[in-house]
């Protein structure tokens, strides 16, 4: 059996076969680890990371690639939040890293911004 996925977790997911993307993309998991571990819960909330940059979007975290052990420096997209199926996921590679727990309360303050809760 794979193993929980655990908030603030980066994680592979594979993308539906369908253009315009395909293959796999790095995803972070921001759903509670309380639900991730939740025998019935066959989800993750999972927000998308890119490495295409754009500066002043208030619903993006950047992430160095030295906190996440991706290649490139890449962003979290709060705004692209999306639940996940676990057998969607892809064991995380050696080296991959964990969020700091700093990081991911600033993802949750985006997460807040993306729906209109904060500012």
């Amino acid at each position: 059996m794979p193993r929980t996925p655990l908030r603030g977790e980066i994680w592979f997911v594979k993308l539906p076969v369908d253009p315009p993307e395909k293959g796999r993309r790095p995803v972070v998991v921001v759903s509670i680890d309380a639900r991730n571990r939740h025998e019935r819960a066959d989800t993750v909330l999972a927000v998308p990371l890119t490495t295409s940059i754009h500066k002043d979007v208030p619903t993006h975290v950047f992430l160095p690639a030295g906190e996440t052990g991706l290649q490139s420096d890449s962003v979290a997209r709060a705004e692209d939040i999306a639940v996940v199926r676990k057998q969607s996921l892809i064991e995380p590679r050696s080296g991959l890293r964990q969020l700091s727990d700093k990081r991911v309360c600033e993802l949750a303050a985006k997460l807040s911004i993306a729906m209109g809760c904060a500012h």
